[in-house]
């Protein structure tokens, strides 16, 4: 008797379609865009700013690791970028004293640094997270940051260790020259940078198919569950910690290189918590998301802070706008827009995102009114908010009823779009 059951199963896997536009076109469009740089001759400038997008991008990846991938909320992620960073320093000091005196280190090439970053930031991972790692949730994340304020501590201290105050330097054009890049001029840094950005995001990602990457992932949503099934799941957090650690050092190594500095405010809390915000922001649970944040953050503390002085205040309502209306971050409201045209391209829908456009941009301009006027007003150096050459002075009620009556209107509208969309729901 013929079993025909099997034939009446739908195949359930991807398309090898789907696996490509999912899965190898990103990177490909990524080796596209980074090789397509140069060309458009950028400046010194964009270099240096396209160079610190690239390290934090790596930086925020690694820490979504933990955070997006592994459900780990950690306040110390900077602790094993700076471990990775001040490895690689050193290494680059050994090199350049091998230059002269010979030794094993005269081969390696400083193009290689971030491997010794990787290594450092991997070891510190594997010491730290051993205690770390048996608890989990709230517990985990005060560890983290105890230990972040324990060792930026010691960075002061150990002054052969981490060289105090002042920090390490270093001179990344010594040794071994690879692919024919002394690494001096800045262009040349730009492809190191580039390498190794897009090298970290390719090795990552592959992280995320391999099944302790779908492991860390399980344990996020349901640890009972894992544990049922025959895995300890804190021995797959160790893991993805160590993991998550080394690739922190691999962006240490990057940035060590990079500036030729490594001080202990790289291992604070402050950019600890910097990375953090990256990677909500941009959006925890989507592996673009991280890349998302740390573009927007690096060029908010880049270039934005030369606009406003408030751009942190800006910062921080980001973020609690994030938390309270965008929980999915920046990836999640491109997919959900991309979603909505796809499957719902009709007027009414064109005119309510129109709407609820309108609603948020008047909220940021009154919101900004308010915010730059209250900065010029508490400075007291009679400067005047020039947005467009208008002439706003903080001494004038004028300017103030304008940014309020923005700011209420935007407010009200997005009040009134969220209870018929409520009402149309039910």
């Amino acid at each position: 008797m013929t079993d025909y059951s099997v034939d009446l199963v739908p195949d359930l896997a991807p398309s090898s379609q789907y696996k490509f536009a999912t899965r190898v076109l990103p990177l490909l469009l990524m080796a596209l865009l980074l090789l397509v740089i140069p060309l458009l001759e950028p400046s010194r400038t964009s270099l240096s700013l396209l160079n610190a997008v690239g390290i934090n991008i790596v930086f925020a990846l690694s820490y979504n690791m933990l955070l997006g991938q592994a459900g780990m909320l950690s306040f110390g992620h900077a602790v094993y970028f700076g471990f990775g960073g001040y490895a690689a320093m050193h290494a680059m000091n050994w090199i350049e004293t091998a230059s002269y005196d010979g030794g094993v280190w005269a081969a390696f090439p400083v193009f290689a640094l971030p491997l010794v970053g990787f290594a450092g930031g991997a070891a510190a991972g594997a010491v730290i997270g051993w205690p770390s790692c048996r608890r989990a949730g709230v517990p985990f994340a005060m560890i983290s940051l105890g230990l972040a304020e324990l060792i930026a501590a010691a960075g002061l201290m150990f002054v052969g260790l981490f060289g105090g105050e002042e920090g390490i330097t270093g001179d990344r054009m010594n040794g071994v020259e690879a692919f024919g890049l002394s690494l001096g001029p800045i262009g040349e840094v730009y492809w190191f940078i580039a390498f190794w950005a897009f090298a970290g995001t390719a090795l990552m990602y592959a992280f995320t198919r391999t099944p302790l990457g779908k492991l860390a992932q399980a344990v996020r949503d349901n640890p009972e569950r894992v544990q049922f099934v025959g895995y300890n799941p804190n021995k797959v957090r160790y893991l993805v910690f160590i993991a998550a650690g080394g690739f922190a050092g691999l962006a240490g190594g990057m940035s060590a290189v990079n500036y030729e500095i490594f001080t202990p405010e790289s291992l604070s809390v402050i950019p600890s918590g910097l990375v953090l915000l990256m990677a909500y922001i941009g959006g925890a649970r989507y592996f673009a998301g991280p890349i998302l944040g740390a573009i927007m953050l690096t060029y908010m503390q880049s270039n934005f802070s030369d606009y406003s002085e408030a751009w942190l205040l800006y910062l921080g309502l980001l973020f609690i706008g994030m938390i309270m209306f965008a929980p999915r971050g920046l990836a999640g409201l491109l997919l959900s827009a991309v979603s909505g045209i796809q499957h719902s391209l009709t007027v009414k829908s064109l005119l309510r995102w129109g709407a609820y456009c309108t609603a948020g941009l008047l909220v940021v301009v009154g919101g900004v009114t308010l915010i730059e006027l209250a900065v010029r007003r508490s400075n007291g150096f009679g400067e005047v908010f020039e947005p467009f050459g208008l002439h706003l002075s903080p001494e004038q009620v004028l300017p103030w009823m304008y940014g309020g009556v923005l700011l209420a209107a935007g407010v009200g509208l997005l009040t009134a779009l969220h209870k018929v969309g409520e009402g149309e729901s039910k």
